[in-house]
């Protein structure tokens, strides 16, 4: 009988043993976000709230600006977690990518994907897209946190179709002049929810004018752009130092959102000429940037 006992207690102490080396792995792993991005809801809402129009042609986007202020934001409230990717939703006709949208598939953490428009440009099968991704990556632990950036009822089930397996689900909203721009049953399913405001939209998104939208000149190349980032990096670096470039450097490629804002006023003071809406050029600016800095380092 004792030695029946003994050993049972041996197997309840093997047991523990492996259940704490479990939890010793599980908390050495870290936790994993993505972003969410129903574009034709962010366009709408931004345009409305920052151009006073929902009209796409009314107004341009830095996508690639405003993505980064997005990866950036999500840094700060997921403070222990790890990016996994953007995922972008869009709508195209026949699903052919657009210049714009091509470009914002080319940026390095971002996935586009793409629904149909119908006749009245409106999206279609994007909610279906964006419920399987969510469901996928929760269902296979790829993460443990979703921003979600959307205001479609139609999301419900995708935010059910994700905290069934575990993870939590963070509505982020953009500010309504008046109103809501979210679905009330959203809200309620939701884990969490924050809204961006027009000064989180403003350096992003601007009317269009012929100066905003041609440049008050003729149209730089991408080594001027870079030429410039360098040369706006070396001043950044005398007045910071070294220790301010030690703290930049874990996030390349993406800069703060207030440094990143810096940059462009400064570049486009220099070359005289808009860079809002030119990713190329954006990414030329950036470029110049990090390469500079990382020189130093």
């Amino acid at each position: 009988m004792n030695d029946d006992l003994a050993a049972l207690a041996a197997r309840i102490d093997h047991t523990n043993e492996l259940l704490q080396r479990m939890l010793a792995e599980v908390a050495k792993t870290p936790s994993t976000h993505a972003i969410f991005v129903d574009a034709g809801y962010l366009y709408a809402a931004a345009g409305r709230l920052v151009a006073g129009t929902e009209d796409r042609r009314a107004f341009d986007v830095d996508a690639e600006g405003l993505i980064e202020a997005l990866i950036d934001r999500a840094r700060t409230i997921f403070a222990d977690s790890r990016l996994l990717r953007v995922y972008w939703y869009d709508g195209a006709r026949r699903r052919i990518h657009t210049a714009e949208q091509q470009s914002i598939a080319e940026l390095p953490d971002v996935k586009v994907r793409l629904g149909n428009l119908n006749a009245n440009n409106q999206q279609k099968g994007v909610d279906s897209l964006i419920r399987t991704d969510l469901e996928s990556l929760a269902r296979h632990r790829a993460i443990s946190d979703a921003a979600l950036l959307g205001g479609d009822e139609d999301l419900v089930s995708a935010v059910e179709a994700a905290q069934g397996y575990g993870a939590r689900v963070h509505l982020w909203g953009i500010e309504a002049p008046e109103g809501r721009n979210q679905a009330e049953p959203l809200l309620w399913e939701v884990d969490s929810q924050r809204t961006l405001d027009l000064d989180f939209f403003k350096p992003y998104v601007t009317r269009r004018t012929a100066a905003a939208y041609e440049g008050a000149g003729s149209r730089p190349t991408r080594e001027d752009v870079r030429f410039v980032g360098a040369r706006i990096a070396a001043k950044w670096l005398a007045a910071r130092g070294r220790e301010s470039l030690v703290e930049l450097l874990p996030g390349h490629p993406y800069l703060p959102g207030s440094v990143d804002q810096d940059l462009l006023v400064e570049a486009e003071g220099l070359l005289q000429y808009s860079l809002r809406g030119q990713s190329d050029l954006r990414r030329a600016l950036r470029d110049g940037f990090w390469e500079h800095l990382q020189a130093q380092y």
